[in-house]
């Protein structure tokens, strides 16, 4: 029996799996996050410790006697987030959260100081990332700065808080800034840049690798095997990719979470700093991905839900699914950067809008927009990524966008790529996690990480296709007015 523990940025998921693959049981506990000025995105880490505590407890009462049986655990989690501790390793302030864009000013400094940054880190300098936000403390919290001995991201402080140990692992720690991503250890020039050094760092481990053991006090809390080994675990679209079995090269997926993301895993180190794509270490040793990430996709569709008076985001897709393709023809055009924008644009500032309003226009067309608009923000993305081979045909599609069948067959319209949704697809990075645990434990690749059974596939329509490349450049032309 295998635990994974995945710390989003709208809940904290707990998943049992079995060595059959089955999933014995899931835990949720909610989370919120704050936004007290504008750009800023955070949470406080005392949350996310008291979400852990609900599920466990939950887990106990509900499955004790798979907790009794189970071999390790894993952690995933949202990446990016800046976690400051003290030399007492108590939390200084609110954890800086991914999708914050305070820090647009100090990712140009960093851009400046280390000429190398993207040959280093295989990125561009974004205020998502950890590095500069660090920098924006420097700047703005000198206070904060200065009792600064620990940086951890969301995940791996849970892991200090279940184990008492300061540990990373490869797929998360490539999303700081901080990381040779090509040697896969931290970067003593990045760290230098934002004035700090390999002690405020955690150690590194592969994915796969036993990072630490969980305190005997927490196993005897909640009635687990004591030594149990926490896995290093992964990021959290890391982590989904594992959990799905896309871990060869080629293999990849879309997930409609809070943000969107299309995802192909690799056998090399291949970045594409100049158009905004990711590249980042895989949770498996000697393997990485590439990413392209928009910071609005299911949470726009959620926004927009509210804004036009839906009962719920799938009343919202009901009314979209009610249009003729002549009315898809003559909607509005939606951009849905509502929290600014990474790939391709790598713009924190840019807005979103519905622009080309007509008064015949209704709701249904504003809804229809709107899942329009962030298939093409996915699109966008989706180009930046290199040509793999053999072609890329087929993608997975994750996360609880993929729950809507109308939604799935327009981005599989959109792309021109097959789209498949998987038996247990909504597990995500909770699943990916339990995987890691396995395979810490001794559990051999071929056997771990499987594929799910396909319940549902989306071939696109050739003709859909071409109407909406059309939509597409209209879309395109639209962003610089909203930069």
């Amino acid at each position: 029996m295998y635990l994974g523990i995945d710390l989003g940025t709208s809940e904290l998921k707990a998943l049992l799996l079995s060595e059959q693959h089955e999933v014995i049981a899931t835990a949720r506990a909610p989370l919120t996050v704050q936004r007290p000025r504008a750009l800023w995105s955070e949470q406080d880490p005392a949350a996310w410790w008291q979400a852990l505590e609900a599920v466990m407890d939950q887990l106990q009462r509900e499955q004790p006697q798979a907790l009794a049986r189970l071999r390790g655990i894993g952690l995933s989690g949202q990446m990016h987030g800046a976690t400051l501790l003290d030399e007492h390793d108590t939390v200084l302030r609110p954890a800086i959260l991914w999708n914050d864009g305070r820090s647009g000013a100090q990712c140009e400094q960093l851009t400046r100081d280390v000429p190398d940054l993207a040959a280093i880190t295989g990125n561009l300098a974004m205020p998502g990332f950890t590095a500069p936000k660090l920098l924006w403390v420097r700047e703005h919290e000198p206070e904060v700065f200065v009792q600064t001995r620990r940086v951890l991201l969301p995940k791996d402080w849970l892991r200090l808080m279940l184990t008492g140990e300061a540990v990373s692992e490869m797929s998360d720690a490539a999303g700081t800034l901080w990381l040779d991503v090509g040697q896969r250890d931290w970067s003593d020039v990045m760290l230098a840049a934002t004035g700090l050094a390999r002690h405020h760092m955690p150690r590194l481990v592969e994915g796969s690798e036993v990072s630490a053991y969980l305190m005997p006090e927490l196993c005897e809390r909640w009635g687990l095997p004591d030594p149990l080994p926490v896995a290093g675990g992964a990021g959290d679209n890391a982590a989904s990719a594992v959990g799905m079995g896309l871990v060869r090269p080629g293999q990849g997926f879309v997930s409609l979470g809070t943000s969107g993301v299309v995802f192909v895993s690799g056998a090399a180190f291949e970045p594409n700093p100049a158009q905004a794509l990711h590249a980042f270490c895989h949770a498996l040793p000697g393997r990485w991905h590439v990413m392209s990430v928009m910071l609005s996709a299911a949470s726009a569709v959620t926004w927009a839900t509210k804004m036009l008076g839906f009962d719920n985001e799938a009343a919202l897709m009901a009314a979209a699914a009610t249009l003729s393709a002549d009315e898809q023809q003559g909607a509005p055009v939606f951009l849905p950067y509502l929290s600014g924008e990474r790939s391709p644009h790598n713009n924190p500032l840019a807005s979103g809008a519905w622009t080309g309003l007509r008064a015949p226009h209704g709701r249904e067309h504003l809804a229809y927009a709107v899942a329009e608009g962030v298939g093409f923000g996915l699109l966008d993305g989706l180009l930046t990524i290199p040509a793999t081979e053999p072609p890329l045909t087929t993608l997975s599609l994750v996360g609880g966008g993929s729950r809507s069948a109308w939604w799935a067959q327009l981005l599989a319209d959109t792309f021109g790529l097959t789209l498949q949704v998987h038996q247990d697809s909504e597990s995500g990075g909770a699943m990916g996690a339990a995987r890691l645990a396995w395979l810490a434990t001794g559990g051999e690749l071929e056997t771990v990480c499987t594929t799910p059974p396909v319940l549902h596939r989306f071939t696109p329509d050739a003709a859909r296709h071409a109407a909406l490349q059309a939509r597409h450049g209209r879309f395109v032309a639209l962003y610089p007015e909203m930069a």
